[in-house]
């Protein structure tokens, strides 16, 4: 049972299907995906299945997978379609009771899997049940969160959270209040481990495609509280979590994602010049930024890191100028 096929039950229900976006991060979804077989052994009363979407992965992964991880249902994209839409893949597919999205740099710990299903059933009201995180270290990672308010949008990962770090605003979204070994009714749960219940995904639908990467677990929670749905936290099942592993790869990227994320959702609830005025806020940080490499960079303060944050500062604002100019898609990013 340690190869994971005890998961894998043809044509019948399960009370798992376990669904993984991955995107060159080869070593990272080996590990990941043996954690999984090994829980799955662990626990052969719980029926599960395994999809990965690789987003036209360049490293070989889809052939790790092929040749490694056989049980594994994989889908091949020719294309990166971005996090929502591959997860939307798989979860047409998925025959699960529960379905567990599933960062490819993660690794559940001994009994994880057992222990999140364990908790949505005893909480039938529960739509999503998110897993404490932990960095490989073993320190918990921050992982519940209540719903930003707007100005939330413009304090969060802009230059006034370093400004203001431990600000009210900032505690308040991140739960910081709530104790990390406590179970707790949450408003949504960091994307890299969640556990959805199918139900209440055939009620409100699938993840919104409009979100390529960032926010849409975010979107997610909140439609499914909007339906009457509960959210919760458990830390009796922990997930290792190696953060940023796929998004690290290019920072230019990874800014203009989050930014399009971070305007899509505040223009969907509050409104079209409130993501209007984010995206000329946070335009304009970047421009501060930059300014305040380029005079560093003037005085010879470590000048190769200068250099390449301000060539990674030129490709979001050359971004943003052909947004303006209508000339910006994400898929070709």
């Amino acid at each position: 049972m340690a190869d994971g096929k005890s998961a894998i039950i043809p044509g019948a229900m399960r009370d798992l299907s376990v669904v993984i976006v991955s995107y060159n991060v080869r070593p990272l979804l080996a590990r990941c995906l043996a954690a999984l077989a090994a829980d799955l052994a662990r626990t052969p009363t719980l029926t599960a299945e395994v999809f990965v979407v690789d987003n036209a992965s360049t490293d070989g992964s889809a052939a790790l997978v092929r040749q490694d991880f056989p049980w594994v249902h994989l889908i091949v994209n020719p294309r990166n379609v971005g996090f929502a839409r591959a997860n939307n893949q798989a979860l047409t597919l998925a025959r699960g009771r529960y379905a567990l999205l599933l960062n490819p740099d993660t690794e559940v710990t001994p009994g994880a899997l057992a222990r999140l299903v364990a908790f949505a059933d005893a909480h039938p009201r529960a739509a999503v049940v998110g897993p404490q995180l932990r960095y490989p270290d073993g320190r918990p990672q921050s992982s519940r969160r209540r719903f930003p308010t707007l100005l939330t949008a413009f304090v969060e990962s802009t230059p006034l959270q370093q400004w203001f770090p431990q600000c009210r605003l900032l505690r308040h979204y991140y739960a910081a209040d709530l104790p990390d070994d406590q179970p707790a009714a949450v408003d949504w749960v960091v994307g890299a481990a969640m556990l959805v219940r199918r139900a209440a995904i055939d009620a409100v639908g699938l993840l919104d495609e409009g979100y390529f990467l960032y926010a849409e677990e975010l979107d997610w929670c909140r439609r499914l509280k909007a339906a009457g749905w509960e959210v919760y936290y458990t830390p009796e099942a922990v997930v290792i979590h190696h953060e940023g592993q796929s998004s690290q790869q290019n920072l230019a990227r990874r800014h203009i994602l989050f930014t399009e994320s971070k305007c899509r959702y505040v223009t969907t609830y509050h409104g079209r010049l409130a993501g209007t005025v984010l995206r000329l806020f946070l335009t304009a940080t970047v421009l501060w930024q930059a300014a305040e490499e380029a005079t560093k960079l003037a005085l010879r303060h470590r000048p190769d890191l200068r250099r390449e944050r301000l060539r990674i500062y030129r490709q979001v604002l050359a971004w943003e100028a052909r947004r303006w100019l209508g000339r910006a898609s994400l898929e070709n990013l």
